[in-house]
């Protein structure tokens, strides 16, 4: 099973923005810290632009900025940005009928699976950049 790294990629590139407090960073350098290509920072960029959260110029001198104060933005609103998968995910199998586990898990899962994720959604809201990047400041 993989993981998908999207939505704390975004994390660590906004920090890294709040972080240099103000300074235009390119995504060369920004790759450099997340361990990555130029390009999939790139991508990331462009939907946290897309979402608000970055300003980017593009070419030779391109670079980015946070689009707002980093106490302004929540996890949430980094989560959303970059379209991050459900926190669980019901595995996928043909239902086997002379079981009653296998013919009912999906509908008892949808509903543990549908609070949980409401959950981690409410805690990404109450948590800000700003505090991401005080901890990192520490």
């Amino acid at each position: 099973m993989s993981n998908n790294t999207q939505f704390s990629i975004a994390v660590h590139i906004m920090t890294g923005l709040g972080y240099e407090d103000g300074a235009d960073l390119t995504s060369s350098s920004l790759a450099r810290s997340v361990n990555t290509c130029p390009s999939f920072v790139r991508r990331v960029l462009a939907k946290l632009s897309r979402a608000g959260l970055v300003h980017t110029t593009t070419g030779k001198a391109g670079a980015c900025t946070l689009a707002k104060r980093a106490g302004e933005i929540s996890l949430f609103d980094i989560y959303e940005a970059v379209d991050a998968p459900k926190a669980f995910s019901i595995h996928g199998y043909d239902v086997q009928k002379p079981c009653p586990v296998s013919c009912n898990i999906k509908t008892a899962l949808e509903r543990v699976l549908k609070k949980t994720q409401l959950s981690v959604e409410e805690s990404l809201k109450s948590i800000t950049l700003e505090e991401v990047i005080a901890d990192v400041k520490k």
